[in-house]
């Protein structure tokens, strides 16, 4: 048995020796002096886990700083490690160090972890080490996506003086409160839950009980068991689609198996919880003075919030130097989905044309300027302070800011006779304000029977959605959406820029959600989502105070803003989709008005938008206009 046990030992070193020796890492190596397992003191004595890839060559090399909870072990073969090592090698092939920590808590980095890595201080104390070290220039940026950016924010407002610049993609779980969005870092859109997280946490917190390497190790220990012990957990296989119906929500980590964390205490928090505003989020009051190129995309997330939180930073910079190197990417791609634009790009099931672009000579482009001391790039010195996809005309654009000047806000109201019901009624999209004739529209919202969520702006939910650009038909054959739709467009009419709306309400219930689509319609009839909002009503005030309804009286919803660049080519029509739920891109709201996050029961709604010259629900359309520069 003893044998056996040896023979299978020199199996499982074998094999982790080869990923170790894998191309990318030989590649990787023959350029870069390589140094895994440096334990990095905080100011608090915790030593979080950090590996170094620095040029041979080069004496005192920039540094690239990528901050991560996800596992790096460079025994343990897979897409993540090769792909961490492909980063690596284009920073050094640059001449830069390339340095990848792990978040406090996570893997071999010792403390607790919190989402993003509390306390934030841990970033700052990170780039204090690498500053200073003697194969250091001095200057550090940071760079990646999502969870590797969505720290960076909060980091760069504590202002430590070698923080020279930053490269944030897809970074909204890193955004709180941005002027009227308060998101929380994508745990809130419109005060209704997004269960992105409910499924992020199930696949990613590491439970209480969990063994770990005891804390103090030395390096050559580190470096000698990560060759065996890798220690990531492995979650047990499991339905998103299945998990997110669970009731209620405060127990579906833990009514499916799932390990125990920070989940069930930050489900009850409210979106202006003072507990948001403790941790790693970065709010609009905090202090931001680096320069920054900002990516986006049209289908993550939360396009919407970055863009706002863009804008903020280029009017509230400390410095004037920070406020003019603030540049913006638009692209027309999921999550983190940039670099896997092909010639025919195709996002859900919409092509969206050849949205290739070279990302690496950008950003290289953009640290060259900021972290380098010689013979800095100017590629930057000739970018435009906006750059963005438009779909539909399938072309990249720039602008001097965000909107492009050019926008003009077109309404377009809603109106029907009381048959909105489906893509089979008769609601209508129309410029002008109904004076008479226009009846109100009604939805049975059964919060056991949701409006299903089918493409969107959407990331971290496992099997539950696929995100991007779905035809929105098969949907519109429910009795519980209101479609309303415009007369075809008679010349090409380019939308770009934040889709404002204000909808009139009245309930038989004390709270519910309103949900709106925007939607692009072939000729065909094909309808392709573009961007989609929530707002639960109890919130239709703001976020520190819940308001409830009472049956017969009429309220006025104004809805988080979309965000979207189309050209709605002649021939096709523009339409708008209302419901009370998107599930489960977003929490279902259970109408009782209690704290819907620890209830099992729900009421099923009635829910009346009203248009009429009283009561105009309207769509605030951002149209580029032709005769105007950008």
């Amino acid at each position: 048995m003893r044998h056996q046990l040896t023979f299978l030992l020199v199996i499982l070193l074998s094999s982790c020796a080869a990923a170790q020796k894998s191309e990318a890492y030989q590649r990787l190596a023959a350029i870069a002096e390589v140094e895994q397992k440096i334990m990095v003191p905080m100011r608090d004595g915790k030593r979080l886990a950090t590996d170094v890839y620095r040029p041979k060559d080069v004496a005192k090399a920039p540094i690239i700083f990528v901050r991560t909870p996800y596992q790096f072990n460079g025994w343990v073969d897979g897409e993540e490690q090769e792909r961490l090592y492909q980063n690596a090698y284009e920073a050094v092939s640059r001449g830069y160090a390339y340095v990848v920590q792990n978040e406090r808590g996570r893997y071999y980095s010792e403390g607790e972890w919190d989402i993003l890595g509390v306390p934030t201080t841990d970033g700052y104390d990170a780039i204090e080490w690498m500053s200073t070290q003697a194969w250091s220039n001095g200057n550090v940026g940071l760079y990646g996506c999502s969870s590797t950016a969505e720290w960076q924010m909060a980091v760069a407002s504590l202002g430590h003086p070698a923080l020279k610049a930053m490269v944030p993609m897809g970074y909204g779980a890193g955004v709180g409160r941005i002027g009227d969005f308060y998101e929380q870092g994508n745990w809130y859109r419109g005060g209704a839950g997004q269960m992105l997280f409910t499924s992020w946490l199930y696949h990613v917190q590491h439970d209480p009980a969990a063994p770990r390497i005891p804390e103090g190790l030395e390096q050559q220990d580190l470096l000698r068991i990560q060759r065996f012990y890798d220690m990531a957990p492995e979650y047990p296989d499991i339905s998103s689609t299945e998990m997110l119906s669970t009731l209620p929500v405060s127990e579906i980590i833990s009514a499916n198996n799932g390990p125990e964390g920070i989940y069930e205490e930050m489900i009850t928090r409210t979106p202006n919880d003072p507990a948001w505003y403790e941790g790693g989020l970065y709010h609009d009051d905090m202090p931001f003075d680096v320069p920054t190129f900002w990516f986006t995309s049209w289908y993550d997330v939360s396009i919407s919030p970055n863009l706002a939180l863009f804008n903020h930073v280029r009017e509230n910079a400390e410095s004037e130097e920070a406020r003019d190197n603030q540049f913006l990417w638009i692209a027309p791609t999921l999550h983190c989905a940039y670099t896997r634009a092909e010639e025919n790009t195709i996002v859900g099931e919409r092509s969206v044309g050849d949205a290739r672009y070279d990302y690496d000579g950008l950003i290289y482009g953009f640290f060259d300027k900021w972290l380098k001391e010689e013979d800095p790039s100017d590629i930057i010195d000739t970018l435009a302070r906006v750059t963005y996809y438009t779909m539909g005309s399938n072309e990249w654009q720039t602008t001097s800011a965000w909107p492009p000047p050019s926008v003009e806000m077109v309404p377009h109201y809603l109106t029907s006779q009381g048959d909105a019901n489906t893509m089979y009624g008769g609601g209508a999209l129309v410029e002008s304000q109904p004076t008479t004739g226009s009846q109100p529209d009604t939805i049975i919202y059964d919060p056991m029977n949701p409006v299903y969520s089918y493409g969107g702006n959407v990331c971290c939910t496992g099997d539950a959605i696929e995100g991007g650009a779905m035809d929105q038909r098969r949907m519109e054959a429910r009795n519980d959406i209101l479609v309303y739709t415009s007369e075809p467009f008679t010349e090409d009419t380019e939308v770009t820029g934040s889709v404002e709306s204000t909808l009139y309400l009245s309930s038989d219930v004390k709270d519910t959600d309103l949900t709106l689509k925007l939607i692009v319609v072939e000729e065909d009839g094909a309808a392709y989502n573009l961007d989609e909002t929530i707002q639960r009503v109890r919130y239709r005030e703001g976020y520190d105070n819940e308001v409830f309804m009472e049956e017969g009286e009429v309220y006025k919803v104004d809805l988080t803003p979309l965000s979207t660049s189309n050209l709605f080519k002649a021939g096709q029509r523009l339409r708008i989709e209302v419901s009370s739920s998107n599930f489960p891109r977003f929490d279902r709201n259970l109408n009782t008005g209690g704290n819907n996050y620890d209830e099992t029961e729900s009421v099923v709604a009635h829910n009346v938008i009203h248009h009429s010259a009283e009561y105009p629900s309207v769509v605030h359309i951002p149209v580029v206009k032709k005769t105007a520069s950008r």
